[in-house]
């Protein structure tokens, strides 16, 4: 077992690696410094999932497109380096340490989670008096330029690598073992998982406000006064799967559907989730999807969550998450990813209509329904050529 593996271990198999304690303690630890997304509506769009049904529906997007660095990411990253930096300046206080030694963190990625550790480190540093945070980002040599450039401009050091996962998490370790740095996981780490479970915290007290509806928090066996009937998310790693399953059913208990969404082409979650057993992709699979940031699979940490507490998890074609990012674009005017697309494209489908929303008999006449626009870094003349062809 790695020195990282060994660092974001359950202490037990049959308990839960984050609480819902823990999410509500990350919310006040990042709230001065990550941005409180907004949630936005449209009309439009809600007469187009509800048309030729009996009940209307109202659609909340959460946009963490408007995060720090462009994604939910930041959210955990802040909180996991927050919680570092404080066990340290406890240590030095403690031994009344004149020489201060920078807190070294470490991770390996090429996307969202590299960009995000490194502002996290960095924004950390200048709020905390006694320590500064170091952060290494060991990153392919085939990562973009612009994301090394970025994850550069926050004040990160960079280590380049081969364009393999072994050569990564073995360079991450080596960092770990020379430096005393602590690894941070992009999914697995408990610290991120409870950062990134703010999302839907803050999402269902917007919606209530939305909704004008009172003691949001308190809905947890009145259905009716729910803010939230369903909330979509995307799964990948299932670091922002797990850690807002965990909040959804904290402040709402049962009285939620929670809906997992990824691609069909990245279908590890769905094949895990009914068949009752953790499973990577394929080995055949080619892993060859827009929705790119959802390519990494569950493990440990976010695997018993989304297997004991989803309701479903449900798949969507490249096509569809097209079309469905580009209805985005245009009619809410946020630039998503094709990652936060996902989302959008299940809850437009035949299939979560047929499921959720024809011939539903809950007493409500507005069906409420969540979705987390997870981020919006994009290459967008990329995209908007793949768009063409699917329009």
């Amino acid at each position: 077992m790695s020195v990282a593996e060994h660092e974001i271990k359950s202490e037990s198999a049959t308990e839960y690696c984050t609480t819902f304690a823990d999410i509500q303690e990350a919310a006040m630890r990042i709230r001065n410094i990550a941005h409180r997304t907004p949630v936005l509506t449209c009309s439009t769009m809600d007469e187009m999932v509800s048309s030729d049904c009996e009940k209307s529906v109202k659609l909340f997007f959460k946009v963490e497109a408007m995060q720090k660095t462009g994604s939910f990411k930041f959210r955990g990253a802040l909180n996991a380096v927050k919680c570092l930096l404080s066990e340290t300046e406890q240590e030095q206080n403690e031994n009344a340490k004149n020489e201060i030694n920078p807190l070294q963190v470490v991770t390996h990625s090429s996307g969202n989670h590299a960009q995000a550790l490194a502002l996290a480190a960095k924004l950390a540093s200048t709020e905390s008096i006694l320590c500064n945070v170091h952060a290494t980002i060991v990153m392919p040599r085939g990562a973009p330029e612009i994301k090394k450039r970025a994850v550069e401009g926050y004040g990160a050091e960079i280590i380049l690598v081969e364009n393999t996962n072994e050569a990564r998490e073995e360079k991450a370790d080596v960092v770990v073992a020379e430096r005393g740095a602590s690894f941070i996981h992009p999914s697995e780490d408990p610290r991120v998982i409870a950062g990134q479970g703010t999302v839907c915290l803050e999402m269902v007290e917007q919606c209530a406000q939305i909704m004008m509806i009172p003691n949001a928090a308190d809905s947890t066996s009145n259905k009716k006064s729910a803010p939230l009937d369903i909330v979509v998310i995307p799964v990948g790693g299932g670091g922002l799967a797990s850690g807002n399953i965990i909040a959804l059913r904290g402040l709402l208990g049962d009285s939620v559907k929670i809906v997992l969404a990824e691609p069909q082409e990245l279908n590890d979650a769905k094949r895990s989730f009914y068949g009752k057993s953790l499973v990577g992709h394929d080995p055949n699979n080619l892993l060859n999807s827009v929705a790119d940031g959802l390519k990494t699979t569950l493990g440990p940490n976010t695997w018993p969550i989304v297997r004991d507490m989803a309701d479903d998890v449900m798949t969507v074609s490249e096509a569809a998450i097209l079309r469905a990012t580009k209805l985005v674009w245009e009619r809410l005017k946020v630039c998503i990813e094709p990652s936060a697309g996902v989302g959008v494209a299940v809850v437009m489908g035949e299939e979560f209509r047929q499921r959720y929303i024809v011939g539903n008999n809950d007493g409500n006449e507005v069906l409420k329904i969540g979705i987390v626009l997870c981020g919006g870094n994009v290459d967008v003349v990329k995209v908007a050529k793949m768009m063409v062809a699917v329009v």
